[in-house]
This record gives structure tokens, C-alpha cells and sequence, in this order.
């Protein structure tokens, strides 16, 4: 069975970027939105199959489902086209049409029907944004508010598309409950799909939607982030997403949280990690140094002898786990850093270290 191709409604390639999609369907409806042609019916048909293809292909797994699936189809009765006879009333005026044109309305009913609209509920897609935050904000925590573009129920019609009214006559069929059009001297007919073939009418569009059920609204969201968020991490905001169609859950809002590196402490899990240079005579002696960390100075012991790439632990001094809110430690790893020897001084007290202390430091490397 013959699929709508939402890549070609679109105009995008089926390898389009979520971004590339997103532009494709911005500017079709600044062209195609009934809005912009208020009575236009193809138009506002046009732009339902674009607004549909857009929430399928923005969504990973209705992506996914549509690439290997295709659209489902409906559960809809559908409506036949009926070939009615001849009409020859006006031979003596009527011009002479091509084979295309004389199909042309048949070819185009056929195709509506292989396609007919969704009648089921549809989920609505999800939405995805960005916040920043610096790297001792994430530490403890915080908030930001973000200005999100969504498709929301359209309140005027409740979602159904259609505002209730008083019986009137369908301006489709002109209470005929079926549209008859003719090709040359063909003449052919349809069940009323605006009526349902009834003639009658106990509803009209919502003008507030365009008989879509949804709206674009602008909202105001307050994003909470536990202490202890690491780069990368993902937030998600329930039913915060598009709204479904025809009753359809509303997607979700997925925030991906963006940290800013800090200039002397790292990550690692729960713990921070410290790169502490360290003098070779307070590396051989001993020292005491003040160490820095996110809630100020703190003094470590560093005991005489102390090797290049040694660690020491400072406890409760990292990161709160989002989870249990259990912090992690400061570790401390250090690093020996050699002096500038430019003197003949301070070469010679090296030299005379040299032959105080003359084992061989290498000699691990030739042992068998």
C-alpha cells in the first residue's frame, strides 16, 4: 500500500538532522498555516500533513517506527468515489480535456483515501533544551528558568479540533451529505467527508486551532537541578514535551545540563581531584600546605620522603551524589616539581647530594 513520504513533505533529506527538520517545518508554516490563508482548505490540509510529519520525524522512536513501518493506517470507513455517468448538457460549449485532467480529481480522491487522516490518538513528541551552569553552582545545586516553545491543547475546542453549534446545513456538500464534480462529460461523487455523508452539521472548525486541536504557546519553566550534576547529565520534565492529538499523551522535556570546567579541580564520580605541586625540598622534608578547596583552605600533612604521583584522601570534601546526596572525597595527587638551577651554588650543594645519596634509582629496570 502507497505511504505519505513525510521526508518529501518535508523536503528533507531521510538522513535530515533534528535541527534541518525543525527549519523545514518553520518555513512551511509561514507559508501553509491557516492562519496565514484563512479559508483556504489545501492549504490547512497541507499543513496538518506537515505538522504531522514534523512531530513523527523530531521523535527518535516514532522516527524509528515510521522508517521501518511506515504510517499506520486507519481504522476510518472510508468513502468511495463513485462514477455517476455522463453529462452532455453542455457539448455544444464544453472544450475537450486531456486524459490527466479528466482523472486528475479521481487520481487525487483515490490518493486521500489511501492516506486517510488519523482517527486515533497520537503521543505527543518530546522536546529537548539546554541549560548551563558553572562548575560550583552544579556542586551545590540550583535553578533555571527556561522559556520553552510547545504545542499545547487548544482550549477553545478542548482538543477535539471542533467547537459545538447548533444544527446547520454542511457548506461542503450543501446538505447533499455527498460532493459530486465532473471531468469533461464524466461526472462522479463522493460521500461527504466533512458530514460524514449526513448533510448536516452540529459542529464547525475552532478558529482558535484551525480545526488541529493544538496550539503553539510559549511557557516559562523552572528547571531544578540536584547538587552534585555532572556535565552531560539529563533532566527530564514530564508531559512538559508537545501535546499529543486527539486525546494523545503529551511528550516529555528533556534537559540536558551543560557544566563549565573549573581551572584546578576535576571529577571523578563523587570525588574531586587536586594536582598539588609540591616544592622537592618540602617533597624530602615534609611540609605542611594549605590545600585549596571549594569550601576554602584546608592543611594537609605531607609526610618527609614524599614520591611524585602519591595521593592522599581529604574525606567529605566532593562532590553530593544527586542520588543519596552522599559527598564523595578531595583527592589530593602530587606532583614533584624541579627547580630552575642556574647557579654555581645551587649546583654544587646538588652534586654534593648527588654523592651523599648515590644508589642507583635506575636499577630495578636491568634486574632479570
Amino acid at each position: 500500500m502507497d505511504q505519505l513520504d513525510f521526508y518529501v513533505i518535508l523536503g528533507v533529506e531521510r538522513s535530515a538532522t533534528v535541527s534541518q527538520v525543525k527549519q523545514a517545518y518553520k518555513r512551511l508554516a509561514r507559508r501553509y498555516h491557516p492562519d496565514i490563508n484563512p479559508g483556504d482548505r489545501e492549504s490547512e490540509a497541507f499543513f496538518r500533513l506537515v505538522a504531522r510529519a514534523y512531530e513523527t520525524l523530531c521523535d527518535p522512536g516514532r522516527r524509528d517506527d515510521y522508517d521501518m513501518n511506515g504510517i499506520p493506517v486507519s481504522g476510518q470507513p472510508a468513502s468511495t468515489v463513485e462514477f455517476q455517468g455522463f453529462d452532455f448538457s453542455s457539448a455544444g460549449s464544453e472544450t475537450s480535456v486531456s486524459f490527466d485532467e479528466l482523472f486528475s480529481d479521481v487520481f487525487q480522491e483515490a490518493a486521500e483515501l489511501r492516506n486517510p487522516a488519523p482517527g486515533e490518538p497520537e503521543q505527543g513528541s518530546d522536546l529537548h533544551g539546554e541549560v548551563s551552569f558553572s562548575f560550583e553552582e552544579a556542586v551545590v545545586g540550583g535553578e533555571r528558568r527556561l522559556t520553552v516553545t510547545r504545542l499545547d491543547v487548544c482550549v477553545g475546542c478542548s482538543g477535539s479540533g471542533r467547537r459545538r453549534s447548533s444544527e446547520l446545513r454542511c457548506s461542503r456538500c450543501h446538505g447533499a451529505g455527498a460532493t459530486r464534480w465532473r471531468r469533461g462529460h464524466m461526472v462522479f461523487s463522493k460521500s461527504c467527508t466533512f458530514c460524514g455523508g449526513k448533510g448536516l452539521l452540529r459542529s464547525r472548525p475552532c478558529s482558535t486551532c484551525g480545526e488541529s486541536g493544538i496550539v503553539t504557546r510559549y511557557e516559562d519553566i523552572t528547571i531544578q537541578v540536584p547538587p552534585g550534576v555532572s556535565d552531560g547529565s539529563r533532566l527530564r520534565i514530564e508531559s512538559k514535551g508537545n501535546a499529543g492529538r486527539l486525546g494523545g499523551r503529551s511528550g516529555d522535556l528533556y534537559i540536558t545540563v551543560k557544566v563549565s570546567p573549573h581551572r584546578f579541580l576535576r571529577r571523578d564520580g563523587e570525588d574531586l581531584v587536586l594536582t598539588l605541586p609540591l616544592a622537592i625540598h618540602e617533597a624530602a622534608l615534609g611540609a605542611r600546605i594549605d590545600v585549596p578547596t571549594l569550601e576554602g583552605a584546608v592543611t594537609l600533612r605531607v609526610p618527609p620522603g614524599t614520591q611524585s604521583g602519591e595521593c592522599f584522601r581529604i574525606k567529605s570534601r566532593g562532590v553530593p551524589s544527586p542520588q543519596s546526596g552522599v559527598r564523595g572525597d578531595l583527592v589530593i595527587e602530587v606532583n614533584v616539581v624541579m627547580p630552575p638551577v642556574t647557579d654555581e651554588r645551587s649546583k654544587q650543594l646538588l652534586r654534593e647530594f648527588g654523592r651523599l645519596h648515590s644508589n642507583d634509582v635506575r636499577k630495578e629496570l636491568f634486574e632479570e
